[in-house]
Formats: C-alpha cells, structure tokens, sequence
C-alpha cells in the first residue's frame, strides 16, 4: 500500500524501496495475529486445508 501513490519503473529502485520497507517492518517488530487456527481453516476451506492422512503400515 505504501507505492501505490507512484511508479517504480526499474528494478535497483524497486529493490532499494522493498529493502527498506522490510528493514523498517522488522525493526518495529510487526507481527502476522492469525484470524483462526488451522482447525478452524480446515473447518471453513475444506479443500484448501485437508486433513492429512497418516501412511498406516
């Protein structure tokens, strides 16, 4: 969100920009907060989360 604003039309500035962009993510300490646990996902996405199955000998 924070580029939207302009263009970026070459790649040793795109780097640059995406370099400092995570450097000041990491240094702040930002962190993912998951909406749901991944039994909940199985519960909502099915198919997209299936249960694994054990390989029984």
């Amino acid at each position: 969100r924070q580029c939207l604003d302009r263009r970026i039309d070459n790649r040793d500035l795109l780097k640059s920009e995406v370099d400092a962009w995570e450097r000041r993510r990491t240094e702040s300490g930002a962190q993912i907060r998951w909406m749901f646990s991944t039994d909940q996902a199985r519960e909502k996405m099915a198919k997209s989360y299936p249960i694994p199955l054990l390989n029984e000998s």
